[in-house]
């Protein structure tokens, strides 16, 4: 443990008691937001991004240890273990290192080198390994086997002795820790990655084109390119290459294998030792280690690559749970479409379904009129506030028909990406919630709450679906769920969960709880009525005092602001509480007055109540939470509106128009405009200045003001530049 604690305070430039603190309240099960926000004092105030990184270093460490066991038992079990290869295993200080030092005793099918070692060619081999300038026909004639001798142990003749042996020495060659190291390196630093078009696929991979005959450095690759290059291959459409250049490879191996300069008409003749070696290192490269090495280079930027694209997708994910919410407004929410017509649903103000029905806008003028006349009816009829609109097919068309009716002015009308809306419709929870509708109206009431709330609604729905990934179906799943898992229960525990309102699904991602505990708070929700104390979810069947520990401080009871205790309205956690009463004794007051009356508030000196147990860290976070109890961190809704412009028809080159950015790629972000395809700001049009990384610039759910620079009909594409010069 301790030495993972050192490895990991190196790596991450944290103190070791910071990283001692967190992995030991890891192991104790406490989650990444709770020891972010209520373990400040044990940790040294270290961040969520850090402790994750504890997290996932220490699985990596004791992934490694636990692989080194099985090395070291393997070495004994077969009596390969002396304390040199031992201690060689210990220092080991990553898997690939670890394997390095197995690779000339792991068990392997019998390859070349080991079918001479049977025939009895390991001294010839080390008679070559010498170097001594001699001439080793002579030697090679005593390992010729007499006639008879059986095919599998047979030498014929001193041509294939020195075969064996150059077959020993090669596999020697390829698996010295020193030599592959080096050549690791030469192919991560000087690799160059290529793709050619596959025989005949040149038709059926047209996506494809721009990599038919495609070479760049690997190491300045663009992570996206090389998940195109892959998917290219896995397709069948590209054949993928990744090498350096041969003679720097065979340049470095002659160096460490040859023990002096051979003359180049000697260099690959069986007549020396010397050249026998220079045979062994052309045929361990080619055979050997190019494959070997090829394979794990492709694999190391590729993790690089899938690394980087699920960092943007958590990025982008991110954004769009902490959007802007709508708030506790009575929405009509339409889920457009042109002959199937606009399923439309009505709201209360937690979101809760009070009508449905479906218009048709689209299909006549004497449908148009019922559909307007039916909009003005439920509008007043359910004292609506707000229209979310699908900004899918029909999307633009149903909002200019909403704004020609002449609603009420307060009325806002809102485009909402439905991105997600039709995997919710037919989920298990969906089904759950909406047994009695089918998925058009399921659909209709995600676009609406996805307004009110979208981070409430986002989490019934699996982030892949949610239309805000780069490759995400090329990257490693499991790491793929853990970021995306990470992500949403950062969000959830950092806005925090309303108890008497929250569903089961955002519960499911409060600290500690998880599905089953979720489900059991809303059953015993819906059992007993609402929670009046947070002190009342020790009464929830197999939710202890540890998931309480963990859940407390991230749940509000609104009500309890005036009527109960206050501070469960609060992120102030449960057994901080007497610390604040305390607080509100010595200024000769209630919790209540304390939190309602700045003066009080002002008068309090924080590190009067230093104890043991609570550090300045947290009771500057209590003073901070009493002067703004429960509010929502996130940013106040702005509406936004589309330019008159609704195909590609209206687009012309040179417009600037309004967006909002739906996607952050590595190459650029991509910006819906209103015209149902999104335009592209390349990563080279964002800022006037250089860009190194978009998420620098935008972010998801961002309003943004955009220039056309071209538009391709053919293809659909849309150019878009965010520079301000022209």
């Amino acid at each position: 443990m301790s030495q993972h604690i050192q490895i990991l305070s190196a790596e991450l430039g944290v103190p070791r008691s910071g990283i001692t603190a967190a992995a030991a309240l890891l192991d104790e099960g406490a989650t990444v937001p709770f020891i972010s926000r209520y373990r400040k004092e044990a940790t040294g105030g270290l961040d969520e991004t850090v402790i994750t990184a504890i997290r996932d270093g220490m699985t990596r460490l004791r992934a490694l240890d636990k692989r080194r066991e099985a090395v070291i038992a393997s070495l004994q079990e077969r009596d390969l273990l002396t304390a040199e290869l031992h201690g060689a295993v210990m220092q080991a200080a990553t898997m690939t290192a670890l394997e390095d030092v197995y690779l000339p005793y792991k068990p392997k099918r019998r390859t070349r080198a080991q079918m001479a070692r049977e025939r009895g060619l390991e001294p010839l081999a080390d008679l070559l390994m010498q170097q001594r300038g001699r001439r080793v026909h002579d030697d090679a004639l005593a390992f010729i086997t007499p006639d008879g001798t059986p095919k599998e142990t047979a030498v014929p003749d001193s041509a294939s002795a020195l075969a064996g042996a150059r077959d020993i020495v090669a596999e020697r060659i390829s698996e010295d820790t020193a030599a592959r190291q080096a050549l690791r390196q030469l192919f991560r630093e000087k690799g160059i990655i290529s793709s050619a078009v596959s025989k005949g696929k040149e038709e059926e991979g047209a996506k494809f084109r721009d990599w038919f005959a495609w070479s760049e450095p690997a190491a300045k690759a663009a992570g996206h390119r090389i998940l195109a290059l892959l998917r290219g291959e896995r397709e069948g459409v590209l054949t993928v290459r990744l090498r350096p250049d041969d003679t720097a490879a065979l340049t470095l191996l002659k160096r460490r294998f040859l023990k002096k300069q051979v003359p180049l008409h000697m260099q690959g003749s069986e007549e020396t030792d010397s050249g026998n070696v220079v045979l062994a290192v052309e045929d361990a490269w080619k055979r050997l280690l190019i494959p070997a090495l090829e394979t794990e280079t492709m694999h190391f930027f590729r993790e690089q690559a899938e690394d980087q694209a699920i960092r943007v997708f958590a990025a982008n994910l991110r954004d769009l749970m902490l959007a802007p919410p709508l708030g506790q407004k009575r929405v009509l929410a339409m889920d457009p479409g042109f002959r199937t017509g606009v399923k439309t649903v009505c709201l209360d103000e937690q979101g809760a379904l009070l009508h449905h029905q479906t218009i048709y806008p689209h299909t006549g003028t004497g449908k148009a009129q019922e559909a307007a006349s039916a909009v003005r009816r439920m509008a007043e009829q359910f004292g609506i506030e707000a229209i979310a609109i699908g900004n899918g097919t029909a999307g633009r068309e149903t909002e200019t028909f909403v704004k020609g009716l002449g609603l009420a002015d307060h009325i806002a009308v809102v485009m909402v990406d439905e991105a997600g809306a039709s995997v919710y419709s037919a989920s298990e929870t969906a089904r759950r919630e909406f047994p009695d509708h089918d998925v058009t109206v399921r659909g209709a009431v995600s676009i609406g709450r996805r307004l009110m709330d979208p981070l409430a609604e986002l989490v019934k729905i699996d982030p892949k679906a949610i239309g805000v990934g780069q490759y995400q179906h090329d990257v490693n799943q499991t790491a793929l769920k853990q970021a995306l898992d990470d992500t949403v229960m950062s969000c959830v525990n950092h806005v925090g969960v309303e108890l008497n309102t929250a569903s089961a699904e955002l519960l499911a991602y409060v600290s500690g709880l998880g599905p089953a505990l979720a489900s059991g708070i809303v059953a015993y929700r819906t059992q007993n009525g609402p929670f009046k104390s947070r002190s009342q979810l020790l009464k929830v069947p197999r939710l202890g005092p540890k998931a309480f520990e963990q859940a407390a401080g991230f749940l509000r009871i609104g009500t309890a602001l005036h009527d109960g205790n206050p501070l469960d309205a609060t992120a102030v956690h449960p057994e901080s509480y007497p610390v604040v009463e305390r607080m509100a004794a010595d200024a000769d007051t209630t919790v209540g007055s304390l939190i309602a009356d700045a003066g009080l508030r002002g008068a309090i000196r924080p590190e009067a109540y230093v104890t043991d147990t609570t550090g300045l860290p947290t009771l500057l976070d209590i003073v901070n939470e009493l002067a703004k109890p429960g509010r929502d961190p996130r940013p106040a809704f702005e509406l936004f509106r589309y330019a008159d412009v609704h195909t590609l028809d209206d687009l012309q080159e040179g417009m600037v128009l309004p967006g909002v950015v739906t996607n952050v790629t590595a190459f650029g972000a991509f910006v819906d405009i209103g015209v149902h395809q999104d335009g592209l700001v390349h990563i080279s049009q964002l800022a006037d200045k250089f860009v190194r990384d978009p998420a620098e610039v935008v972010r998801v759910r961002q309003q943004v003001q955009v220039r056309v620079l071209e538009v391709d009909h053919k293809r659909r594409r849309i150019s878009l530049s965010m520079k301000q010069s022209v």
